[in-house]
């Protein structure tokens, strides 16, 4: 638990405060200015009411039925309504830390102050997000445009007392759980229903998670990387700093300089001379030697997907915007998706590549046609052979996962099915991209932390001593959290332990930084 306060403005909320308000559970609060922007927003809405201008979503239907015209009186009801109605989602629901981190990004979208929402509605928000307040919210069942309408409605459900909510453990209903958590329900009022149910925020949530993992997984990779290089007895030329100097992508660069650096004064990696001398190839297969190239370009596609999500975080995406200076209220289209869906597939993309890559270095590892003079399967030789089979199995587990990351890659953001009687007609599938990519990544952890494992059991017949600086850091590592394999074990159990103690928190890059500079 962290004790720092994340103030929130709707303009500087970064990618690592949503993983700190999302995973460690970091308060939350208001700035002065956000109160200010949002009660000038409330005040401005309310004066275009008072003087009968039409709004849509205020005193008009919605999508389909924006033509017609509702009555004062029923103004308020049309909020309750559209949630309720709206509340169409299925499936499982989303894990708490998606759902924490979609209600901060729905509080710091209407605190940039163009929502026309009450501060209470806000603060409101606040406080179930302080008070660990969890809406059940069914992962299916967004097209991304209007944005995520059915799981925000679902998050919605809750603020108005409604809905199903998980509270200190258990799931309540919505009234329930702000009852317990002494938080008073909202009766929506004109427009507040349309500013919390309209926007990107699950998808982008499931963003802002996705992007910060992917970063640490695709270092990860790069350590796995050159641990199985140096266990293949791989060539340090394509390397050399100059050969990325004339194709400077900064991925690339930057990759190449992390590999020097973790196999720096390593005693197996063979110049090309001296490896065509002494073992018969002057340099190695893609999987080894185009490392920079291919992880280089996985760095640069994440590096993108950040710049997306870091503007879509700190950006106004309901319908319509208010703007409180010369009192306007606009229609648009910022609840599209597209830039999230775009980048989400990009995302699944590069990482299912890292996955690719990986395994074919597994496969590699432990064929003993291809290994370079390990023994089959990385088993001893001194075993009987054939009594154990060693990892023969963990590289069909590695390629079950690469091939499942291949279906789930194919993109979201191509597919578009038209709603709302073909009014609203081209939509984004943004958070089924955003949901894909988590599952991408999920399976990768796995088959990097697969690779790991095989790479650790090459070296005890390379001898760890050998190793660079770096990866004698990763390799000490491993054998920390598991023992070279003597004989045959139940491997799901070392598969599982160093995914979740080196891979997926980014330890084993941590430990390595201690002694090693990595980028």
């Amino acid at each position: 638990m962290h004790n720092h306060v994340i103030e929130i403005d709707g303009e500087t909320l970064t990618v690592e405060d949503v993983v700190s308000v999302a995973r460690q559970n970091v308060k939350v609060a208001l700035s002065e200015s956000t109160k200010r922007k949002v009660t000038e927003s409330r005040k401005a809405l309310q004066k275009m009411i008072a003087e009968g201008k039409v709004i849509y979503g205020v005193n008009t239907g919605f999508g389909a039925l924006a033509n017609t015209k509702i009555s004062p009186e029923e103004i308020r009801q049309l909020q309750v309504n559209l949630i309720r109605s709206h509340s169409t989602g299925v499936g499982k629901a989303f894990h708490k830390e998606v759902v924490r981190a979609a209600m901060l990004l729905r509080a710091n979208t209407l605190a940039k102050g163009y929502s026309g929402v009450r501060l209470k509605v806000l603060e409101t928000l606040v406080k179930m997000l302080n008070e660990h307040v969890h809406p059940v919210i069914p992962e299916k069942g967004s097209v991304g445009a209007s944005g995520d309408l059915a799981p925000l409605s679902h998050l919605t459900l809750v603020l108005m007392g409604e809905g199903e909510a998980e509270y200190q453990g258990r799931v309540l209903t919505g009234k329930q759980a702000m009852e317990q958590a002494g938080i008073q329900p909202l009766t929506l009022e004109e427009k507040e229903g349309l500013a919390l149910n309209n926007g990107t925020q699950v998808m982008t949530a499931l963003a802002a998670l996705a992007v910060h993992d992917a970063e640490k997984l695709v270092q990860t990779a790069e350590v796995a990387a050159a641990l199985t290089l140096e266990a293949m007895l791989g060539v340090y030329d394509a390397f050399d700093e100059r050969i990325h100097e004339v194709r400077p992508h900064p991925g690339q660069m930057a990759t190449a300089r992390n590999i020097r650096s973790l196999i720096h004064g390593s005693k197996l990696i063979r110049l090309g001379k001296e490896a065509l001398e002494t073992l018969g190839y002057p340099q190695d297969p893609y999987s080894l030697r185009c490392i920079p190239q291919v992880l280089g370009a996985a760095r640069d596609a994440v590096a993108y997907t950040r710049k997306v999500v870091e503007i879509e975080i700190n950006s106004a995406t309901d319908n319509p915007l208010v703007f409180a200076s010369n009192p306007a209220c606009f229609s648009g289209g910022n609840f599209h998706g597209q830039p999230i869906a775009i980048a989400m597939d990009m995302l699944g993309i590069a990482i299912t590549m890292v996955g690719n890559f990986s395994e074919r270095r597994t496969a590699r590892l432990i064929d003993e046609k291809l290994n370079r003079g390990l023994p089959a399967f990385l088993v001893s030789s001194q075993a009987t052979k054939g009594l154990n089979s060693g990892f023969m199995t963990l590289q069909y587990t590695a390629a079950a996962l690469a091939s499942e990351n291949k279906i789930l890659a194919h993109p979201a953001c191509v597919d578009s099915i038209p709603t709302s009687a073909n009014f609203e007609d081209f939509v984004s599938m943004g958070t089924t991209a955003a949901r894909k990519a988590k599952e991408i990544i999920r399976n990768t952890q796995n088959i990097i932390g697969i690779e790991l494992i095989c790479a650790a059991q090459a070296i005890e017949f390379r001898g760890w001593e050998n190793l660079g600086k770096g990866t004698k850091q990763a390799y000490k590592a491993i054998r920390d959290k598991v023992p070279r394999l003597e004989e045959d074990r139940q491997l799901s159990i070392d598969i599982e332990t160093v995914v979740r103690e080196l891979v997926q928190n980014g330890k084993l890059v941590e430990v390595i930084r201690d002694v090693v500079a990595l980028v």
